[in-house]
């Protein structure tokens, strides 16, 4: 089982939804609005320090933990539609998942994920 995370822009998230809504198998979505800024050296030098401090840009954080017969597609998937081609499009990223289960599903011997 794996987590997939992402940072996109705002405006690609309607996209992504519908992109990944197609794939079989999706588990759903987490989605939370966060400020991010890259590294100072990615972009045009500032003028003024201040600038360099208040640089955040509105994002998107996506979390999906998904079987890892779909973690690749749904990988694949995000970067595809995710990307404009200018710095600032985000970041995506996968990591092992130990052990998950859904909430609601607490009697003994409950199926996992």
């Amino acid at each position: 089982m794996k987590e997939i995370k992402a940072v996109i822009r705002p405006n690609k998230l309607a996209a992504l939804r519908d992109a990944l809504v197609a794939l079989p198998g999706f588990p759903g979505m987490t989605v939370s609005k966060v400020e991010g800024c890259s590294a100072p050296s990615r972009h045009v030098a500032r003028n003024k320090i201040k600038d360099e401090l208040t640089d955040y840009t509105p994002k998107v954080r996506i979390e999906i933990v998904a079987p890892d017969e779909v973690a690749e597609d749904i990988f694949r998937r995000i970067t595809e539609v995710a990307q404009t081609g200018h710095y600032g499009d985000g970041l995506v990223w996968m990591v092992e998942v130990e052990r998950a289960a859904f909430i609601f599903k607490t009697m003994p011997g409950s199926p996992e994920l």
